[in-house]
């Protein structure tokens, strides 16, 4: 894909304002850091910082019967959703691979908005316009939002200042709020493993709700953090990437994410081929493993290798802010993918020493 083909989300201005490192990332152009990825990453686990989630998809269904309909393409348990309230979910292949995993609210009786990730929004609208049943009405109102992400432990601090309250929404649940006139969807959810909201509004609206998060997060030390923050803070928490620990080539079982599939209500695409799976006992799981010697960091597609075989392909890698070390995830087979045992991985044509760890790789008091 051009340059020229490549998405600007609303904010794009903005971030070149803020001498932002724009790169390419699922079709759209988006900021990597500002400062640098240690400063803004560091400054999500110590105070707090806002991201640029406008690239997120936004699927609308509506109608009757969208909450029974939903039932049957989502793994997730619909049903179980009041008004108000959210839950993490997947989108599966008739083979139980993972399409997608996004989150799902209720924000009416009988309308639920879907955020998905970026580079699959029209892979999602497709397959899920394809299977519509019922009497449900599906939209991909995506190109009418903009979000922020707006992570950290001053939180609390930051959305009174915000919104004049002194409550947040409860956890996994979103409401509506004002701020300085505009309206918000406000969400108790994040990617970072701190706490936070994730906030969605019209896209004509972007540049004044951006500027207001920064300008009343000053004194409390936030930053505009980019992707490379992101992704470092999520791993710390093994949180997956789509497209990278996540694809059709997987399913949520064997991702260790079992706790969000439900196999015992009706049945949903992928459902039988989960129960297969279950009978016949996991192959391989996604392992969390940390570096345990000098050396340069894992990346992603590096090989690993267990008693001088090729046990697998590193999905996610990365050097820890927060822990000072070498972390990553891989798709073990399940005798080696348990915590203890050791591992190593190829970077350059040498091989590193590491071991598999319990999830999560931070450990959060």
């Amino acid at each position: 894909m051009s340059d020229a083909e490549q998405k600007k989300t609303p904010l794009y201005e903005e971030h070149v304002k803020l001498g932002a490192k724009i790169i390419p990332f699922g079709g759209w152009v988006m900021p990597v850091q500002y400062t640098s990825i240690k400063e803004e990453h560091l400054a999500v686990r110590n105070a707090v910082g806002v991201f640029d989630i406008s690239h997120m998809g936004e699927l609308v269904a509506s109608g009757p019967q969208a909450g029974e309909w939903l039932n049957t393409m989502l793994t997730n348990n619909i049903t179980k959703l009041a008004v108000g309230s959210g839950q993490y979910t997947f989108l599966l292949n008739d083979d139980a691979g993972i399409i997608d995993d996004l989150i799902v609210y209720r924000i009416e009786e009988e309308k639920f908005l879907l955020v998905v990730n970026a580079s699959r929004i029209e892979e999602d609208f497709a397959w899920m316009e394809e299977h519509l049943a019922l009497d449900v009405r599906l939209q991909n109102e995506s190109d009418r939002y903009a979000g922020l992400a707006i992570q950290g432990p001053r939180i609390g601090e930051l959305f009174a200042a915000l919104f004049g309250a002194t409550e947040m929404p409860a956890r996994n649940q979103i409401v509506q709020f004002s701020l300085d006139g505009t309206k918000l969807w406000v969400a108790r959810t994040g990617y970072t493993g701190e706490d936070g909201i994730e906030v969605f509004f019209a896209a004509e609206d972007a540049a004044q709700v951006w500027n207001a998060v920064l300008e009343r997060g000053q004194s409390l030390g936030i930053r505009a953090c980019g992707l490379g923050a992101r992704d470092t803070l999520r791993l710390e928490m093994c949180y997956p990437l789509n497209g990278s620990d996540l694809s059709p080539k997987h399913n949520p079982l064997e991702a260790g994410l079992g706790f969000f599939v439900d196999l015992t209500k009706s049945e949903f695409t992928g459902c039988a081929k989960l129960k297969l799976v279950k009978e016949e006992g996991l192959m391989r799981r996604l392992a969390a493993f940390k570096m345990t010697g000098q050396g340069p960091p894992p990346r992603p597609h590096y090989r690993v290798f267990r008693n001088g075989a090729d046990a697998g392909e590193v999905t996610s890698g990365t050097l820890s802010p927060s822990l000072g070390y070498g972390i990553g995830m891989a798709y073990l087979d399940c005798p080696i993918a348990r915590p203890g045992e050791e591992i190593e991985i190829e970077i350059r044509g040498q091989k590193f020493p590491a071991t598999i760890e319990k999830k999560p790789l931070l450990k959060k008091s």
